[in-house]
């Protein structure tokens, strides 16, 4: 099992829950205003006046098969829309319960 971390402009909540479908990725956590900043580049998501706009962040724990085309998918989207943000990691899961 990993961990699969999503932090996103809330721009794009409509495809990160399209591609979480696809993949029937159905239990996850989310964190519906998240503020942050990009370490290299891109404005700040701090949900004020100077920086309006707010991140979503998602935590979900998948099969390991999963992670691949989730993060080849939402590479795509990144791709195609620098200018909102969108990152993701992944941790190893090494007990449940």
């Amino acid at each position: 099992m990993k961990a699969l971390f999503i932090s996103y402009n809330q721009a794009l909540n409509e495809r990160i829950n399209q591609v979480l479908d696809k993949h029937f990725i159905r239990g996850y956590t989310k964190w519906p205003l998240t503020h942050g900043r990009g370490s290299v580049d891109g404005e700040p998501h701090m949900g004020t006046h100077a920086w309006p706009a707010m991140n979503a962040t998602i935590l979900a724990v998948v099969d390991d098969q999963k992670v691949k085309p989730v993060l080849e998918e939402l590479r795509r989207i990144d791709d195609q829309a620098k200018q909102h943000g969108l990152r993701a990691f992944v941790w190893d899961i090494v007990d449940q319960m």
